[in-house]
């Protein structure tokens, strides 16, 4: 067990295995190098795990990019998205989850009104190609529920919406996501979504077995897709419907 003494603040002690670290303020996390390097391997390594969850006090300076928040006397500095900046006045008593990102050359904490923005943003920087900033831009042009029923319906168009998203980053996306976006929705009970997602499911059903009865799977999801109140319908009534058509 040891500790550091930082600028402004105290690096409360560390157990370098397995545990959290947490801190008690932070400004200027580390005044000294070798500390830093210390805690940014044992980070690497996965023998620590920085965080701060979330902070609670008082909104002193707002941009078009971050806030500060005053907490106990000390500012914190928290990049948000322009949702949630277009939510938050100054000198307003604010709670705010946060996601604290640790670099070679740079610390950074990334705010959020609510956990489903939080969640939406870890599942983010969760692929491959995209950075906390980009996530960022992303949410500032899209709510949670949106980006979910966009990746669990492929919708490649919406994606490819979003700032920095092209087609092969969306295909991407929806490849990396998808499963653990069904997990994550039917664990949060959201109606809406598994709702959405069940529907999905008994098209895709019905379009796997239109396509072994040796139609073109092209031509089957755009017959699919032509269903009226899919929604109302089983598999097997999508499956008849479809053959209508085809």
């Amino acid at each position: 067990m040891f500790a550091y003494l930082l600028n402004y603040t105290i690096f409360l002690p560390i157990f370098p295995y397995k545990n959290n670290i947490f801190f008690k303020n932070y400004k200027n996390l580390f005044t000294n190098k070798r500390s830093y390097d210390i805690i940014l391997t044992l980070k690497n390594k996965g023998l620590v795990q920085i965080m701060i969850s979330f902070l609670e006090g008082i909104v002193k300076l707002k941009t078009n990019s971050f806030i500060i928040i005053n907490v106990n006397g000390i500012g914190f500095k928290l990049f948000m998205s322009e949702n949630s900046l277009n939510q938050i006045e100054n000198n307003q008593s604010l709670k705010v989850y946060t996601y604290m990102r640790v670099l070679q050359d740079d610390i950074s904490l990334f705010g959020f009104l609510n956990y489903e923005e939080l969640s939406m943003f870890e599942l983010l920087i969760s692929v491959s190609g995209i950075g906390a900033k980009s996530a960022i831009n992303i949410l500032s042009k899209i709510e949670p529920s949106k980006f979910a029923l966009a990746v669990i319906t492929n919708d490649i168009n919406t994606l490819k919406e979003l700032p920095g998203i092209g087609a092969k980053s969306a295909q991407r996306i929806i490849l990396e996501l998808k499963d653990k976006i069904k997990t994550e929705q039917a664990e949060s009970k959201n109606e809406e979504i598994i709702n959405k997602i069940k529907n999905v499911e008994k098209a895709q059903d019905a379009i796997d077995a239109l396509q072994v009865l040796g139609y073109n799977r092209k031509d089957v999801e755009k017959i699919v897709s032509k269903i009226e109140n899919v929604d109302e319908l089983t598999t097997e009534e999508i499956i008849k419907e479809g053959l209508k058509l085809l």
